[in-house]
């Protein structure tokens, strides 16, 4: 069997399409699946292509087994429409041509969105290379674009529209990364097969009983130091700024300590807020790469997941929910419907919070220091995502179902 992964987003840019998606492609590989990968000249989140790439037109390359082809890309640090418009549509055009002449006829090709006008370039190599399409929807386009204010033209919000219905109408199989996508899809085209093909994580890698940490004093923090960390995009979709808020509220606990680990664009803004509040719990540090974050895990007490309070978001599991249950980090969630469902309520991986409220967030966390002692909510999340979201296990799923294997 041969597949065609189409995506903006891959590996070795730090995010999480780009890790979902390596991770399912290694491991499909590994059964037998002929793969090529094809992607961007990696530029997210700085909106900056990679030293080694820069000014490149076409770069062919092996990343854990994998042949990944690389087309040129528009990469922009302005937050604009416009730029954004010239980020995804250069990619659309030059993975068209790359993809005509560089890649080999397949079985399928898996297509990630978003962004969702790389759907134009999927139908079109799906014509050129003989594959059935699989549309894998990541978060719902355009309806959080727009939500988000990234789209606001209507003009171009009813296009995404009419671009949207039409990508899930040609598809072979359509995949959503939550239930709550899966089930919106499912709702607006009855008739069409869709599937939920989860996030998870690599409990091999991401254990806490293998890993030795020196992170926690190599960044000078005490042993009587609580830390709650998070780890990701800091973008304006998480609404970052609860955890300054949190922050404020518990300056008077002194061992608590809240650290932002990340880049994107509303870090600037949140160091200048965070020098303008006076705020001397507060750490902000640059990626790490993948290979350290065990280690970083280790090194704290409680992991902290927020995201604005819109609707749009009811329906998503951040990806890093699952490193830190799967390191038995106790889990601060700042997100409403079927996230806290699944880890708070039938988890009991942690305690949740209202979205955007910092007051509450405080309250949370205050409740899990004065009882750090207790394993409870560590120990429940490791053993949740274990019986649920094994990447193996996923990987395998898909793959009997893509052969029709049992």
């Amino acid at each position: 069997m041969r597949l065609i992964i189409l995506t903006q987003y891959f590996p070795p840019e730090i995010g999480a399409p780009q890790n979902r998606l390596y991770e399912i492609a290694v491991r499909l590989n590994k059964m037998g699946v002929e793969i090529e990968v094809l992607t961007a000249m990696p530029n997210y989140p700085e909106m900056q292509v990679h030293a080694a790439y820069k000014g490149k037109r076409y770069v062919k390359e092996i990343i854990g087994g994998l042949t990944v082809h690389r087309a040129w890309i528009y990469a922009g640090k302005s937050r604009g429409i416009i730029s954004r418009l010239l980020n995804y549509f250069s990619f659309v055009f030059t993975s068209m041509f790359t993809g005509l002449f560089r890649l080999h006829k397949a079985d399928y090709i898996f297509c990630e969105s978003p962004p969702l006008f790389l759907g134009i370039s999927a139908l079109f190599l799906k014509k050129a290379k003989r594959a059935k399409l699989i549309f894998n929807v990541a978060d719902l386009w355009p309806e959080s674009a727009e939500k988000l204010g990234i789209i606001t033209n209507p003009t171009l919000l009813g296009i995404a529209t009419r671009l949207e219905e039409h990508l899930y109408r040609k598809s072979f199989l359509i995949t959503g990364q939550s239930q709550g996508i899966v089930n919106n899809i499912k709702k607006r085209f009855p008739g069409k097969t869709v599937y939920w093909l989860a996030n998870g994580v690599d409990l091999a890698f991401y254990d806490s009983g293998k890993t030795e940490s020196h992170w926690r004093k190599e960044n000078h923090f005490t042993d009587a130091d609580f830390l709650i960390l998070y780890a990701g995009i800091i973008g304006y979709a998480q609404g970052l700024d609860v955890i300054l808020n949190a922050a404020k509220a518990t300056s008077d606990k002194t061992e608590m300590k809240w650290i932002l680990l990340g880049v994107g664009p509303e870090k600037e803004r949140l160091l200048k807020l965070k020098e303008g509040m006076g705020l001397k719990n507060v750490f902000f540090f640059d990626p790490v790469p993948k290979t350290s974050m065990p280690d970083v895990w280790k090194a704290v007490d409680a992991s902290v997941v927020p995201l604005r309070r819109l609707d749009i978001f009811k329906g998503i599991i951040p990806s890093k929910i699952f490193e830190s249950m799967a390191m038995c980090k106790p889990l601060l969630l700042g997100l409403e419907g079927e996230a806290e469902e699944l880890f708070i309520r039938d988890g009991k991986a942690g305690l949740s919070f209202i979205p955007d409220n910092g007051n509450d967030l405080a309250g949370k966390a205050i409740q899990l220091f004065n009882n750090r002692e207790e394993a409870t909510f560590g120990t429940s999340g490791r053993e949740f995502v274990r019986a649920n979201f094994n990447r193996d296990t996923i990987a395998q799923n898909f793959y009997n179902l893509l052969t029709g294997s049992s």
